[in-house]
């Protein structure tokens, strides 16, 4: 595995935060500016964390990272529930 992107991993939730974007541009206005950024913002969150993850030297570190994009990931599903 040369880089995070080799991932399948990574590659699912790039394509779980492509479907989030295009849910989000469907909710009405008024929803928009209230929770539609937070989804996204977790959303993105995901994939920064597992390729920051990926990034570091150190095992232990990057499973840190994996635990946050876990956390992320449940923040997402929480605001779609």
């Amino acid at each position: 595995m040369r880089n995070f992107e080799d991932l399948e991993l990574y590659k699912e939730c790039r394509n779980f935060r492509i479907e989030i974007s295009n849910l989000v541009k469907t909710f009405p206005n008024d929803e928009k500016y209230r929770i539609a950024n937070q989804i996204l913002r977790s959303s993105r969150s995901i994939t920064a964390n597992i390729a920051e993850g990926h990034g570091r030297y150190h095992y232990q570190e990057n499973i840190q990272f994996c635990r946050q994009a876990r956390g992320s990931l449940t923040e997402t599903l929480e605001h779609l529930i």
